[in-house]
């Protein structure tokens, strides 16, 4: 059942092509990744199946889960539609028509992934201190998310093929015909997959709800973790929170439907169909303005004033510096390890794909669709029951940081690889190489570049990552994300700036090679 790829071999004489299994090393460590990967959704299945249906009743099927689910599905009711229509009108906007400065809104829509989401709480608690419960969950939520949904539409709009357009248009059909029937259907993929990484975040996220005061599962279950640490409560609501984040899944695949929109090559090299706004044009700029204004102004007004109001006294280098090296060095640990255990698994997804490189593939992605708040508690739960030792240790955080991003470091290392033409393994292999040696010396040379890109943007998700962190970090360690979020427990926003400030400063370069991947045009 293993994969199979193709190398030269010496036969006697001569030199012949012959199929051999996939290098049984690789695929060990692939498989064994995989394996961990599944953790935490074996320690989901084995508490539903230890507790029993009359505790998973008691403990469930209760009004406060109720008013769980309640908050939940009006949480993705409505800043889901808000997100999509908002971001699908702004790319539009940005992208289709004369709107000034467009490429300037194009990057300011996209600035607000620089703050991390439990920063742009943070502004908006300290500018509206009475500004909390479900409006302001949905307003925050949208400021912080929109780019997620922009970009991957904006994308699509900006490499679409006008032939088809063109030729709606010359039948005779209006321009709102021609958006609605040609251009919106061939966006349905980039839009449903944005709105999906927003439900996720949406599930997964803890400090955001927290400081607008609304309840949802990830911060009851912190909440219940930290007052009885990694309870049956917390365990069972984790369950329940797998099975929303599966709900959503299943959602998506759904409404994204089987049409394929594609064509052959990269067509002809032509300008963008580009409508005129008229006497809207000024108006319309309004969208964009206030946009920015309460995405970006709020947070940087809110900064700006507490730091200020601080003054030299809240830089406290002996507590920053601390936080500052601690975070580098599990950002940077944590990337290496993730980027490593990424490139067997990425190598076979290229080299060797079969069905059962597929699934296996499936055992490494679908762990970023879990919440850090479940990957943590699968992993409590483990050490405390089976490996004590490692409860509470370097070792486990760096071990759930490489569950939580390696489908980062997969995406990035796969492009890579597959762009390392593989002639060159075969070279190499045919002059005596060993097959290891040979992947080493060629393909994975060729792709550092990029496998430096993919720990880059693990090292920038591992600098705000804040559930998985508080749950499983070690006693005395304070990264900038837990000093920030300890100041802002205590109500203490000025002391928690400077925090804010330099995890924004490291989120920064994720921002732009985002946004220059979104521009890059598309291929023939």
């Amino acid at each position: 059942m293993s994969a199979v790829t193709e190398i030269a071999m010496a036969d006697g004489p001569r030199r012949r092509l012959r199929w051999r299994p996939a290098h049984p090393v690789v695929t060990g460590f692939a498989v064994l990744t995989g394996a961990l990967c599944l953790l935490p959704l074996v320690f989901v299945v084995y508490i539903a199946a230890t507790s029993g249906w009359q505790a998973i009743a008691d403990l469930v099927l209760r009004p406060k889960v109720g008013a769980l689910l309640f908050n939940t599905f009006a949480l993705l009711g409505l800043v889901l539609p808000l997100s999509v229509a908002l971001g699908l009108g702004l790319a539009w906007l940005i992208e289709r028509t004369d709107l000034p400065f467009a490429r300037l809104w194009s990057w300011l829509v996209v600035a607000p992934l620089a703050l991390p989401a439990f920063v742009h709480s943070y502004a908006w608690s300290a500018f509206m201190p009475r500004f909390h419960g479900l409006g302001a969950a949905v307003l925050v939520s949208i400021l912080a998310y929109l780019p997620f949904v922009y970009l991957p539409i904006a994308a699509q709009l900006r490499r679409l093929d006008p032939a088809l357009e063109e030729m709606a248009q010359s039948m005779g059909k209006p321009p709102h015909l021609v958006f609605l029937q040609v251009v919106l259907p061939q966006l349905r993929l980039a839009t449903m997959g944005g709105a999906l990484l927003i439900g996720l975040h949406l599930l997964a996220e803890y400090g955001l709800f927290v400081l607008t005061r609304f309840d949802t599962f990830a911060t009851v279950i912190v909440d219940q973790f930290q007052s009885a640490y990694s309870g049956p409560s917390a365990n069972l609501l984790g369950g329940v929170l797998v099975l929303l984040c599966l709900l959503l899944l299943g959602l998506e695949t759904g409404l994204r439907g089987e049409e394929r929109y594609a064509r052959v090559g990269g067509g002809a090299a032509r300008g963008r169909m580009v409508q005129a706004l008229g006497k809207w044009r000024w108006i319309v700029l309004l969208v964009p303005v206030g946009l920015a204004a309460l995405s970006l102004g709020v947070p940087i007004l809110t900064l700006g004033r507490w730091l200020w109001a601080g003054g030299a006294e809240i830089w406290q280098f002996e507590f920053i510096l601390p936080a500052l090296s601690q975070t580098a060095v599990l950002a940077l640990g944590g990337a290496l390890l993730t980027t490593l255990a990424a490139i067997p698994m990425a190598w076979l997804t290229v080299r060797a794909p079969s069905k059962v490189q597929r699934w296996l593939e499936g055992s490494h992605t679908y762990v970023g669709a879990l919440p850090g708040v479940i990957i943590a508690l699968a992993l409590v739960t483990i050490t405390v029951q089976v490996a004590l030792p490692l409860y509470q240790t370097v070792a486990t955080l760096l071990f759930a940081y490489v569950l939580m991003f390696m489908p980062r470091a997969l995406v990035g290392l796969r492009i890579s690889i597959a762009q390392a033409p593989v002639e060159l393994e075969r070279a190499a292999a045919s002059l005596g190489r060993k097959p290891l040696a040979a992947v080493w010396h060629t393909t994975i040379r060729l792709a550092a570049p990029g496998a430096a890109t993919s720990a880059a943007l693990v090292a920038l998700g591992i600098t705000t990552e804040l559930t998985a962190t508080l749950m499983l970090a070690p006693n005395g360690t304070r990264t900038l994300a837990m000093r920030f979020w300890s100041y802002t427990s205590e109500l203490d926003f000025a002391s928690a700036a400077p925090y804010a400030v330099l995890m924004i400063l490291f989120s920064c370069p994720l921002v732009i090679l985002l946004q220059l991947q979104a521009d890059r045009p598309e291929r023939g």
